[in-house]
């Protein structure tokens, strides 16, 4: 069975992926949707032209990745697309959050993106795609979103190695790099009342990151940047010194 994967499906750019992925490849014969949130899964079901497997699962636990295991092992589907969009931060200077929290990032935004990865390897074919979802964070240290930022380089340096490694089977792997984006994640990183008010300006709608991400993703493309602003600061932080650009930073 032709399968797309998706993490963090519940909300935000994972549900949009579902969304379109569904609507737009009509070889993809059932989505498997995983997110905590397992109401807000089952909204999707009447949504969707495709048939969709719901799979409840805290990807931060072992037992979580161990049920997407065994799913996959009982299953065997044909992997064609997977998309690991679950993910967490916190605004704050480190240290200022609980230690749960804090850890729990990179557990989320790392450890399970990797372990993701490594299950679902096995069952992809060749000539499929993986989308990771990073942010343009990755690009530049982040104070006071320090360890959210950390983690995104982790998954853009991830990213671009094992593009390489599946390039033999033309397999791409898309680092999905926004800025900005108009989802809860921002509520839910208390970052919506913490952000400078120069970034409102280039906030993103998640439709069109994502719509652009899935077209990068078709194209073979290592890294999709969505909007001229990303694109932008992308260039300068590969030309400029990182510390000139961190007081810059700090001024705005």
């Amino acid at each position: 069975m032709k399968t797309a994967i998706v993490t963090g499906a519940s909300s935000g750019m994972g549900r949009e992926c579902v969304i379109q992925i569904a609507d737009r490849f009509g070889g993809i014969e059932e989505i498997w949707a995983i997110a905590r949130r397992e109401d807000r899964l089952e909204q999707l079901r009447g949504q969707l032209p495709v048939p969709l497997k719901i799979l409840p699962l805290n990807l931060e636990d072992p037992a979580g990745l161990a049920g997407l295991e065994a799913e996959l092992k009982r299953v065997r589907p044909q992997v064609r697309i997977l998309v690991n969009a679950a993910g967490c931060g916190k605004n704050g200077r480190i240290g200022s959050a609980a230690l749960a929290q804090e850890t729990g990032m990179v557990r989320l935004n790392c450890e399970a993106l990797c372990a993701v990865t490594h299950l679902v390897l096995p069952y992809l074919a060749d000539h499929s795609r993986i989308l990771q979802f990073a942010s343009a964070a990755a690009f530049l240290p982040q104070p006071d979103f320090g360890i959210y930022a950390a983690t995104k380089a982790f998954v853009l340096s991830y990213s671009r190695a094992l593009h390489e490694e599946l390039r033999e089977r033309d397999i791409a792997v898309t680092a999905v790099c926004p800025g900005p984006v108009r989802t809860e994640f921002l509520e839910l990183a208390g970052s919506t009342e913490a952000m400078p008010s120069y970034k409102r300006y280039f906030m993103a709608e998640p439709k069109r990151v994502v719509k652009k991400a899935i077209r990068d993703s078709m194209m073979g493309r290592p890294i999709s940047v969505y909007g001229l602003s990303m694109q932008t600061f992308r260039l300068l932080c590969r030309l400029l010194p990182q510390d000139l650009l961190l007081r810059i930073k700090q001024k705005l």
